[in-house]
Formats: structure tokens, sequence, C-alpha cells
């Protein structure tokens, strides 16, 4: 069943994936630095493949089961793009090397 807010289209597949996304985010924040940027490499990677998806599909549901339209795809879009510039952004933590 589809359910359409002012502007995103989303059911309860759509709504499971976020708050699964969001769980294993909080997860790797608590594991540290190195599971957070290697979380957020992955998860922009795959919102990025979504995005290219969603353009493909247009407004319809993705692979049979999560609603989605323009808006969608291009929030997808936005969040791919932020996830992998945190990623992939030094982290800020000193290296140690071997002497």
């Amino acid at each position: 069943m589809k359910c359409c807010s002012i502007f995103f289209h989303v059911n309860a597949a759509h709504n499971a994936v976020h708050l699964l996304t969001g769980i294993v985010a909080l997860l790797a924040g608590m594991a540290g630095v190195g599971a957070s940027k290697t979380f957020f490499k992955i998860f922009g990677l795959v919102y990025g493949l979504v995005a290219v998806l969603g353009f493909v599909v247009g407004d319809g549901m993705l692979l049979g089961l999560i609603s989605n339209n323009t808006a969608d795809t291009w929030l997808h879009v936005g969040i791919a793009v932020v996830s992998l510039i945190i990623g992939f952004a030094p982290s800020g933590e000193p290296t140690t090397t071997a002497a």
C-alpha cells in the first residue's frame, strides 16, 4: 500500500529500510570511527545505486517493493553524496606508524 506525504511516496517497506539503516548507523557509530567510515562508504554507494535505479524506474516501485518518486530519487542522490564525502574524508584521528 502506497502512501504519499507532501513530497515523498512511502510505504511500509520504504519505512522499514530507513529504520533498519538508522539502526545500523547507530551501531556503526557506537563501534568507532573505522566502522562509521565503512558504513558511510557502503551506505553512500548503495544509496547512489538506489538513486540511479530511481531515475531509471521513475515514479513507481523499486524492485517491486519500495515506492519511489522524483523527490525520493533526488533525496537519495543528496544522501549518497553526503555519505560518500563523510566516508572518504580524512578522519582527523592521528595516525601511528611503526618505529
